[in-house]
Order: structure tokens, then C-alpha cells, then sequence
């Protein structure tokens, strides 16, 4: 009898359950709008979300939403709607927002000059409109839609005074409003220098917010904006601890990183003075990143780890957001000290210290991780791959100190040291290495054998349509020999894609670096096509002379056509110049109708 009125209570409740989810499906699915509007008062500028004050307070990012609302955040800032920076759909991000009331700034990206788009071409120009319309109308009914981001960066690092980008941009503003009269347009610009002032608020009369990204300069938007006679108010749509561009650096010229201590000050401070300290102009802001990434360094901007774990930026974000700290706070650390200057000889060993504690007195346990350094601080947010950690260069170690036992391969290295807690806090620290030499190798010498570990090359060098561009350095779908094999996916119709294997990561000719491969006549690989009928390209070399530190020589063969069965092909290098080969190997891969996967494997420079 038990058992009959207990299946029949489960029962009832399953179905209770289900009712309320369907229930709760028709109201996010057939809910309107909330309108939002721009209001000027005596006190300045006010957003309005259903007639009520709203003021954002925001981060942009892919981590959990759940603890963002937790935390006492109201809103998420996306950079575009559809697989931006590892984003999911936003129809799906829209729906979670709304569930856990928070709002979304949906992001319309625009392309960018220095990714090849050109704003002189009427038929881009015209497709990307069109596929800004499209979003538009598929989001502008969604009850959690807050303003639209037309557009992130898209003029550039420079002057932002191409009038073909702004005419772009205020003709799909210009739309927006048209088409959703509910939700403010938005644009936003790599900080408030050059001509962009004058743009967006003089030239770009469809957009009513300027959205500025911003670092070590947060705290003086506000002060730039009132000195220009800025007419329109403004959100921090990016902002956290200086950037690499604005950090000390040391004698080689490698960014000395900030503590995830420091940095979760550096956020403090941002919010204070650039948001508090702007009534009227401000209306509110999104901190960077809600997530992690690698930008610069695995950790520069990254207010989460790789593997959840949070750091203090959360925290200091939570007490800015509810007026509380969380009941548990992250470690805290001083920078890595090291004996002597950091320039080091070829397998040397050094001693690494630094002191970590908790606020809490929690037990605390640490990594250290040795990796080269990519030296790359202008990205632009473009996709960087981290470079590999360094096998074996981690000899004895614990919470406060470790010996370290440099490569014997020249270059430059950057030191990780990361401590958590036991409830999923943690802080990072780091610290930049040299060691000192030319780069020679012996032949033969490989790009890839197996997994990508202790490689003299990284594949760092992302180019073309990137975010339709997948690698996996671990394949084991079709291997011709060793445990793995490199499996490359290019999901774009049209337009192609590359990578880049280069030394340091991510050098695009700015930073020294590179192997004399002289005597190798070759380098070999062998490769294959999922079908059959890929197009691709192979090469040694990218960057030209007219970079400051351009390889030595640059090799390429064209128009290949893979089969589905493993072929070997060759590069000549005879007679060639291989005393600085910085970029190691080369690939692109041309789009069609339907994905394209490519197998590489065995890569190497031969005699």
C-alpha cells in the first residue's frame, strides 16, 4: 500500500513538474519585449527598462550565468549572436538570462579591416547589413534584450577615422531603430583616442550609446568624454587591470603581469572611478572576462581559470555588484621573486619563491608551470592558442617555492605559479624568463609528431574566417603513425582559414625569435582529407621583409587537392635562406558548401 501511494505522489509530481515546464517554456517563448529607453534629466543621462531606472552592471563572457546572478550582477554583454568567442547561440544564452533575470547587450559583429574585411566593397558591406538584419529580427521580441552592440573595435587600433566604417555602422543602426524602436543602439571603440569621439557623437546620429572598452584608462573615459563636448552617455563594455600594453616590461621587453591580487584591485578601482564618479554619463558597465582565455598570457584577463576555479576579480566584482563579499575569498599572492634579472643560460636551474596565504587560514595547494612566452600584447581579442607547458621543467616544489630547470633551448619563457583553496578559489602569479643563445637545431627536427608537447613551433597563428576554424592536436580518428595525429575543421561555405606554427606564439613578426634550420633540403608531412576534394595549402615562412623580424625565407606550395587516403608531401628548401625560420609550417584550407576536415601528421624538417 506504501509503495502504490508513493508511485502515485511521484507520479503526480512528475506531472506537476511538467506542466510548470511547459508552462514556463510558452512564457519565455511567447513573451514581448520589455521595453528600454533613453532618458535625460536634470542629472544627465538614465536608462530606463520597462519605466523603471536600470543600471547595468554587467560582464561579457561565456562562464556560468547562474553565478553571475549569483553574485549580484543584472546583465551580460555577448560580441556577437551566433559562436563569437566560444559563445553559445544567443537565442539559448537569452532564454538562461531571462530564467535568472539578467539582461544581455546582444552583440552584432562587424568585421574588421585588419581580418581582411573592406569597407570599400559594397557587396561585404552590403552582407554584412543584411546579416545584421537578420538578427535583429530573430532577438528583438526576447524579453531579456537590454541594447544592441553594433559592432566591437571594428574601427581599429589607430585613428578610427575611416568614414567607410562609421557609414557602415550607422547604416545598420539606422536599421535597428527602425526595425526595434524598443532597445537603444550601441556602438563600441578600442578605447576614446583618435577620431572616435567625434564619430560617434557627432557622425553616427543613429547610435545613442557609446560603448567603450577600456583598461589602465578606465577610470579617465568619463573625463575625455566631457572635454570632447561628447553628447551621448557611455557604458564600459570592457574593462579590468591594465593591459600587457600598459605594464612595465623587462629588459627583453616581455609584460610584467600583475598578481591576480593586484589585478582584482585594478578592478576595484576601474568601477570607482570611471563608473561612480560618472552620474549622469555612465549607465553602468561589463567587466572582463567572465570566463577565461588566453590573451596575451593564459591569465591575464580571465576573472575564472580554465578549470572553474574563481579568482579575486570575482570577488571584488560580487562586493561591487550586492555591496557584500562572498563568505569565502580567494588566496591571495605576491609576484614570483627569482635570483638575479631573468636572463638565464641554457639549462640553468633556479630557484623560484613567493608567498601565498588565505584569509580564511584554508589548507592551499599549488602548481607551477613552466611555458614560452608569446610576447604577443596587441591581439585585439583575436584567438591565441597557449603555448605548451615545458615536460620536466618543474623539478622539486611546494606552496611557496620551486626549482626550476631552464630548456636548452633559447628563447623566452614565462613561469605560472597558480594556489587554490578547497571551496574553488584560487590566485595566480607569474613571472617572465630568458634564456640566452642562438636557436639551432638538429636535424631532422619536428613540428609535430605526437600531441603538440615540447614542439619548437605553436600553432598560434590563426588567420582567415577563425571562428569557423577548429584544431585538435590529440586526433585519434585516422593517425599514419605514432598514438596521434593533427584533425583541422573549416565549417565556412565560403572564404578560408589557416594556421600559422610559429616561435615565439604568436609572433607576427614583432618579437625576435625563430631556428637556423640551415641544411635541411625539406620539410615533409604527410596528410589526407576526411573525403577526399579538400583544397589546401602548405608553406615555411609567413613574414615578409617588410617586418621588423621577418623570416628568412618563405616557401609554399598551392592548389593542393587531398584524397582520403594518407599522402607524403614535400617543400623543397634547397638554396634557400633557413638561418631564422620563425614560422615553422604554414596550412590553409579553402571553404565549400559542406565541412571540411583535414588530417596532418609527421611534420618535419629533413636533409
Amino acid at each position: 500500500m506504501m509503495q502504490t501511494n508513493a508511485a502515485v505522489v511521484l507520479t503526480n509530481i512528475a506531472k506537476t513538474l511538467l506542466v510548470a515546464g511547459s508552462l514556463l517554456f510558452a512564457e519565455l517563448t511567447m513573451a514581448e519585449a520589455v521595453p528600454v529607453e533613453l532618458k535625460r534629466t536634470e542629472q544627465g543621462w538614465e536608462l530606463l527598462r520597462g519605466g523603471e531606472p536600470y543600471f547595468i552592471r554587467g560582464a561579457g563572457g561565456d562562464q556560468s550565468l547562474e553565478a553571475l546572478a549569483r553574485a549580484g550582477a543584472n546583465s551580460v554583454r555577448t560580441w556577437d549572436a551566433e559562436n563569437v568567442r566560444g559563445e553559445s547561440d544567443v537565442g539559448v544564452l537569452l532564454d538562461e538570462a531571462h530564467a535568472l533575470g539578467l539582461t544581455v547587450t546582444v552583440g552584432i559583429w562587424l568585421g574588421h579591416e585588419r581580418h581582411g574585411f573592406d569597407y570599400g566593397d559594397p557587396v561585404q558591406v552590403k552582407t554584412q547589413f543584411e546579416r545584421a538584419k537578420g538578427i535583429v529580427e530573430r532577438f528583438k521580441d526576447h524579453p531579456a534584450l537590454l541594447l544592441w552592440g553594433i559592432g566591437n573595435e571594428m574601427e581599429g587600433f589607430a585613428e578610427g577615422d575611416n568614414p567607410a566604417v562609421w557609414s557602415a555602422v550607422n547604416d545598420i543602426a539606422a536599421m535597428v531603430k527602425e526595425i526595434d524602436p524598443n532597445h537603444p543602439t550601441m556602438t563600441v571603440t578600442t578605447f576614446v583616442h583618435g577620431k572616435r569621439i567625434e564619430y560617434v557623437h557627432q557622425k553616427c546620429p543613429a547610435i545613442d550609446v557609446h560603448g567603450v572598452n577600456a583598461y589602465g584608462g578606465a577610470p579617465y573615459v568619463h573625463q575625455k568624454l566631457r572635454e570632447a563636448a561628447a553628447t551621448k552617455p557611455f557604458v564600459l563594455t570592457e574593462f579590468g587591470p591594465p593591459g600587457p600594453w600598459e605594464t612595465g616590461k623587462t629588459a627583453w621587453g616581455a609584460a610584467i603581469e600583475p598578481t591576480s591580487t593586484a589585478k582584482a584591485e585594478a578592478y576595484r578601482q576601474s568601477y570607482r572611478d570611471g563608473i561612480e564618479a560618472a552620474p549622469g554619463m555612465a549607465l553602468g558597465s561589463y567587466a572582463f572576462l567572465w570566463g577565461n582565455k588566453m590573451e596575451a598570457t593564459p591569465t591575464w584577463f580571465g576573472m575564472w581559470l580554465a578549470d572553474g576555479a574563481q579568482l579575486a576579480a570575482v570577488d571584488v566584482m560580487q562586493d561591487v555588484w550586492s555591496g557584500a563579499l562572498p563568505a569565502n575569498l580567494a588566496p591571495v599572492v605576491t609576484r614570483i621573486k627569482i635570483d638575479g634579472d631573468g636572463l638565464l643560460d641554457p639549462g640553468d636551474e633556479i630557484e623560484a619563491s613567493l608567498v601565498a596565504s588565505d584569509p580564511e587560514g584554508d589548507d592551499l595547494r599549488a602548481t607551477w608551470v613552466l611555458r614560452p612566452d608569446s610576447n604577443d600584447v596587441l591581439t585585439g581579442g583575436d584567438f591565441r592558442a597557449e603555448p605548451p607547458e615545458i615536460v620536466g621543467a618543474v623539478q622539486d616544489n611546494d606552496i611557496a617555492s620551486a626549482t626550476i630547470r631552464m630548456p636548452e633551448e633559447p628563447g623566452d619563457y614565462r613561469l605560472y605559479y597558480t594556489v587554490y583553496d578547497q571551496y574553488g578559489k584560487a590566485a595566480t602569479s607569474n613571472v617572465p624568463l630568458k634564456v640566452k643563445g642562438e636557436r639551432r637545431v638538429r636535424l631532422p627536427v619536428a613540428v609535430y609528431e605526437d600531441r603538440f608537447e615540447n614542439m619548437p613551433w605553436v600553432p598560434s597563428g590563426w588567420m582567415g574566417d577563425t571562428d569557423k576554424l577548429t584544431l585538435d592536436g590529440q586526433s585519434t580518428d585516422s593517425v599514419y603513425a605514432g598514438d596521434s595525429s593533427i584533425k583541422i575543421g573549416f565549417e565556412g561555405p565560403f572564404g578560408w582559414a589557416g594556421i600559422a606554427w610559429q616561435h615565439p606564439a604568436n609572433n607576427w613578426g614583432d618579437m625576435d625569435g625563430g631556428f637556423d634550420l640551415t641544411g635541411a633540403t625539406e620539410l615533409e608531412l604527410w596528410a589526407r582529407g576526411q573525403y577526399g576534394g579538400e583544397k589546401v595549402s602548405f608553406g615555411v615562412g609567413l613574414l615578409e621583409p617588410t617586418r621588423a623580424f621577418p623570416d628568412s625565407a618563405i616557401k609554399k606550395i598551392d592548389d593542393i587537392v587531398l584524397t582520403a587516403e594518407w599522402q607524403r608531401f614535400r617543400i623543397p628548401l634547397r638554396r634557400l635562406d633557413l638561418s631564422s625560420i620563425k614560422t615553422g609550417f604554414v596550412f590553409t584550407v579553402v571553404g565549400r558548401r559542406t565541412p571540411v576536415t583535414v588530417y596532418l601528421d609527421q611534420i618535419r624538417f629533413v636533409r
